[in-house]
C-alpha cells in the first residue's frame, strides 16, 4: 500500500456509498441487518460528518459501505468514535467493526483482531513557521501536543528516547500532562483543541498522523522532515470473532480488485 500524504482539499461534493436504495437487495437476500461502523467525523477524506446534511464522507465511509454490501447488510449504521471512546465502544459491543483511522499496534491487537491495512500513514510533527523551528532537535526542553487516546504518544515517546532528546525517566504523568526528562507533552480532548493550542502557542509543536494533520494545515505551518513512525490503518473487530474472519477475507479482496486503491484515488 502506497502511502497517502499529500494536503486534502477542504471541501469537497462526491456521491457516497452509504446505505441506500441500492443496498436493499442485499436485505431482501440475506435479511442480515444493519452494520454498526464505529468511524471519525472530524477528519476530512476520512470520515467527516456534515452537520448540516447529517451524512458522513470520506474513504473510510465508502470503505465500511462497500465492506457492508459484500458481507451481505442491509446497509450500515456509522456511529461517531473518538481516540479515547473506540476501544471500550468495540469492547461493549456498541459498534461491529472500527473503520476510524485506527492503526494497527502490538498493545492493540492483545484485545481486537484487525484487518489488513487498507492505508499507509506516517506520524508527523506540525510547527507554526513563526517558531523558527526547524528540527525535531530543537524540541529538547519545549512543549509538544498529542491527542489523548492516540498512539501517536507512545510512537512520539518513543522516537525521541531514539534521537537521545528524553530519557527513560517520567517525571510525572496523567492523564493530560505527561513530563519527561527533556520535553514535556500536552494531551489535547480533540484534535480541533489541539489546532487551538498549536495556534495560540500553548504547546510549541503538534504530533499526530499526516493524514489527520492535513486538515489543520495551513500557509503558516509546516512538517517537521523527520517522521516519527510509520501507522498502518485497518478495521478492528472483537478477537475471535466470527465476524473477524470475515472483515479480514472482504478487505483481502477489496485490497486485491484495486477496489481500495480506487477509493483512495477519489479522496487523494
Amino acid at each position: 500500500m502506497r502511502e497517502r500524504g499529500r494536503k486534502k482539499p477542504a471541501f469537497f461534493a462526491v456521491l457516497i456509498l452509504v446505505a441506500s436504495t441500492a443496498l436493499c437487495g442485499c436485505s431482501d437476500n440475506t435479511g442480515r441487518g444493519i452494520l454498526k461502523a464505529g468511524v471519525r467525523d472530524d477528519i476530512m477524506n476520512f470520515g467527516y460528518l456534515n452537520e448540516t446534511t447529517g451524512k458522513y464522507y470520506g474513504l473510510e465511509i465508502d470503505i465500511a459501505a462497500e465492506m457492508a454490501e459484500r458481507m451481505g447488510y442491509a446497509g450500515v449504521e456509522y456511529v461517531t468514535v473518538t481516540p479515547d471512546t473506540r476501544k471500550d465502544m468495540l469492547l461493549d459491543g456498541e459498534v461491529d467493526c472500527i473503520i476510524a483511522t485506527y492503526s494497527i499496534a502490538e498493545t492493540r491487537e492483545e484485545n481486537f483482531d484487525f484487518s489488513d491495512p487498507y492505508y499507509t500513514d506516517s506520524t508527523v510533527v506540525v510547527v507554526e513557521k513563526s517558531t523558527l523551528i526547524n528540527s525535531i532537535e530543537e524540541l529538547r526542553g519545549l512543549n509538544i501536543g498529542t491527542m489523548a487516546g492516540s498512539n501517536a504518544s507512545p510512537l512520539l515517546a518513543t522516537k525521541l528516547y531514539e534521537l537521545g532528546i528524553i530519557g527513560e525517566e517520567v517525571i510525572s504523568n496523567t492523564d493530560t500532562f505527561t513530563q519527561y526528562d527533556g520535553v514535556s507533552v500536552t494531551k489535547a480532548a480533540s484534535y480541533q483543541e489541539l489546532d487551538v493550542l498549536l495556534e495560540q502557542g500553548l504547546v510549541d509543536a503538534a504530533c499526530m498522523d499526516r493524514c489527520i494533520a492535513a486538515t489543520y494545515m495551513d500557509d503558516d505551518r509546516k512538517f517537521l522532515e523527520t517522521n516519527i513512525a510509520e501507522q498502518n490503518y485497518g478495521v478492528a473487530t472483537q478477537k475471535d470473532s466470527v465476524l473477524s474472519a470475515e472483515v479480514s477475507e472482504t478487505i483481502r479482496q477489496m485490497l486485491d480488485d484495486g477496489t481500495i486503491d480506487t477509493m483512495i484515488d477519489k479522496w487523494d
